[in-house]
Order: C-alpha cells, then sequence, then structure tokens
C-alpha cells in the first residue's frame, strides 16, 4: 500500500506550475517503542483527555488556545486556523537558487520527496526538474507544513526533488555560546601528525547500512529473553577511556593496540608476611 502524501498543492517557479505531493522521506517504524504498563494489573495505561472540573471529555470537542495571560485564552477552532491563507498553504514558489555550500549544515531538517501528481502538470515538473538540474544551486522556497511556515530547499534527485525544511535563524543557536569557554591549546605537532595518520587508516566511503543501532538490538534482545522467562544479562561495562598518556595512546592507535593507562608507580618489594590459614565462611540463611 502506497503511503499517503504529508501535503498536496503546486509547485510553482516563476509563472510555471504544476501539482505536486510530499511524501516523507524517512521513517521511525522500526525503532522499538514501549507502551506505559500499570505492574499490579498488567494492563496499558489510557491516557484520558479530563477538565479538572468536569472530568473526562471528547477529545473531537475540543479547541486550542493561545494563553495571553495567566489561565486567559484566547480560542481557536479548525474554522479559524482555515482562515489563514497565505499562497505558501497550498504552492511552493521558488524564490531564488543559491549554492548548497552557502546553507550551514545546522539549518538542514526533515527531508521530503517531491512527485508530481498524474496528469498534464507531469511534463511542468520535467521542465522545472531539468531547468534546475542545468543550473546545479539549490533552489529555496516556502511551505505551510504542519501549523508552521517553513523555508524549504529542493534539490535534484533522480526523477524528482528532495525538499528539506530549514529551521529558522532565532531556532539555531549561537555556536560561540558553547565554544567561547574552550581553553586555547596548542596541540603537539608530532602528535598531529600521528592523529591525521590513524584518519587515514580509517578513511572509508559512507554508508548507511554499515551502521546498526546496538541499543535498540540489545532491548529486542532483552525482550526475547522476557518473553520466554529467561534471567536478563546485563550489557558489560564499556572499556575506561581514561588516557594518561596521549602520546602513547595514539601510536597504540596507529598500531592497533589498546589505548595507554597510567602506568603504576615503582615500589620497592617487601617480604610477604605468612599467611594465616584460611577460614571456612558459614552461609548465611536469607531471611524470608
Amino acid at each position: 500500500m502506497a503511503p499517503r502524501p504529508t501535503w498536496q498543492g503546486h509547485l510553482k517557479l516563476s509563472l510555471v506550475t504544476c501539482p505536486v505531493a510530499l511524501y516523507t522521506a524517512t521513517s521511525s517504524a522500526s525503532h522499538i517503542s514501549f507502551h506505559l504498563i500499570n505492574p499490579e494489573t498488567n494492563n496499558r495505561i489510557r491516557m484520558v483527555t479530563t477538565d479538572p472540573d468536569t472530568g473526562p471529555v471528547e477529545r473531537s470537542s475540543l479547541v486550542k488556545g493561545y494563553e495571553v495571560s495567566k489561565d486567559e485564552y484566547v480560542l481557536f477552532d479548525d474554522a479559524d486556523f482555515e482562515k489563514v491563507r497565505l499562497e505558501s498553504t497550498r504552492t511552493i514558489s521558488i524564490d531564488k537558487f543559491v549554492d548548497e555550500d552557502e546553507i550551514d549544515r545546522l539549518y538542514w531538517d526533515d527531508p521530503f520527496y517531491v512527485v508530481p501528481e498524474k496528469g498534464a502538470g507531469v511534463e511542468a515538473f520535467a521542465v522545472i526538474r531539468d531547468a534546475m538540474k542545468s543550473a546545479g544551486k539549490i533552489a529555496l522556497g516556502q511551505l505551510v507544513l504542519r501549523g508552521r511556515e517553513r523555508q524549504l530547499a529542493l534539490e535534484v534527485r533522480d526523477k524528482g526533488l528532495i525538499a528539506y525544511t530549514l529551521r529558522p535563524h532565532e531556532e539555531v543557536r549561537e555556536a560561540d555560546d558553547y565554544f567561547d569557554d574552550i581553553p586555547t591549546v596548542k596541540a603537539d605537532k608530532d602528535m598531529v601528525e600521528i592523529a591525521s595518520r590513524i584518519i587515514a587508516q580509517k578513511e572509508a566511503e559512507f554508508d548507511p547500512k554499515d551502521f546498526t543501532d546496538r541499543y535498540d538490538t540489545a532491548l529486542r534482545e532483552m525482550v526475547k529473553a522476557k518473553q520466554k522467562g529467561q534471567g536478563v544479562v546485563e550489557a558489560p561495562e564499556p572499556d575506561d577511556t581514561n588516557v594518561i598518556d596521549l602520546m602513547e595512546a595514539l601510536r597504540n592507535s596507529l598500531k592497533g593496540g589498546p589505548a595507554a593507562k597510567a602506568s603504576p608507580k615503582k615500589t620497592t618489594a617487601k617480604k610477604p608476611a605468612p599467611k594465616a590459614p584460611a577460614k571456612k565462611a558459614t552461609a548465611k540463611k536469607k531471611a524470608a
């Protein structure tokens, strides 16, 4: 069964328009998820919309409210939202073209597949797509999506387009607020050279299939164990990463060996004292 489109409308480049649909390009269906359960009854907890004065209410009868002061709201129903009619509600209008590297990666957000609707508009879509491909640029436009107007970055992908929502400037935090407190350190040239050789050893092509969510896998194994009534095996503690000798750690990394740990201090060997005979431990019975 084909997925339902997230949005349907028109793509517009100057006077050329065509009907298109947007489909989410990612899915979280493979993620493991849990429900809230009452351990006393094993019943799944249901969230009930409740008015503190009158009790449970039907969700379908509710409206949205914007709080203008303490416990004072301006109410909006679906009809009110329908009255906010911007061109970008039903049309992605391409306003400008920029180079891809002009858009900071912090601004890139969710991807969507842009697909032409079947019919006469397919030719117009092909014209826009091929013109964008010839320009070699990223197209910028706006779209009202999920109750907000978002800026879009569109690029050609095979026979279609990919539209990425871009985060607005006010949502992106300034890096200086976090990086200014990092101490200024002049890295040792020899250490940097060794680290560069380690990077060269690990150079590879990106393949998203190489990544597996080991945490998700461990949870699924735990689910299987609990289903069978088996004891749950805890994951081992990660190796200590407290590297004391940085240069030695770099050299060992280059060789593929373990990281260097703190060297034990030399002490004068003492003659061991005679061992006392071991006493047998008496097992204590646990209280019921």
